[in-house]
């Protein structure tokens, strides 16, 4: 089933431009490396936080993702631009 991840995040103003910049490289990552990823959305709310919405093809992709971490480049440098995670949560899609 598929699986939807959203994370929120904090960014201090000095860092959102290392973000932005930091996101196809973080997307071609997960591309290339991360069995089951389908896409990602990223969504600016106030107040120096950011949502993250990302579908995997199944629970299990998204759990062999989450084991690999920041281990490639580009995903260690959009990792390196948030300040603190806010939430985590997952579900599938109905």
């Amino acid at each position: 089933m598929t699986t939807i991840e959203l994370t929120r995040f904090r960014v201090d103003p000095s860092q959102v431009s290392a973000l932005l910049s930091a996101r196809p490289a973080m997307l071609a990552d997960f591309q290339a490396d991360r069995e089951g990823f389908l896409d990602a959305r990223l969504v600016r709310l106030p107040g120096d936080e950011w949502l993250d919405i990302v579908t995997w093809r199944s629970a299990e992709d998204f759990a062999a993702s989450r084991a690999k971490g920041a281990n490639r480049p580009g995903i260690a440098a959009f990792f390196g631009a948030i300040a603190s995670l806010v939430s985590a949560e997952e579900g599938a899609l109905s």
